[in-house]
């Protein structure tokens, strides 16, 4: 059996995991690992139902 080794390790493949596993490789050597097909994972499954806090909005007034 082949072995590897890596400085990081990121279980699950879903956003989440892949930007961690993204900005982890920049620094350190990385694997992301996942049970399923990368496609599969439960944030294509959500359907575009992911929020996201931006920066980019207006301020709240009251009136």
């Amino acid at each position: 059996m082949k072995t590897h080794q890596f400085e990081v390790v990121v279980v699950g493949a879903g956003g989440a995991g892949l930007m961690a596993g993204l900005y982890a490789s920049k620094s350190a050597s990385t694997a992301v690992i996942s049970k399923l097909y990368p496609a599969r994972s439960h944030t294509g499954a959500a359907q575009g139902g992911i929020g996201a806090a931006l920066g980019n909005h207006e301020e709240d007034r009251p009136e």
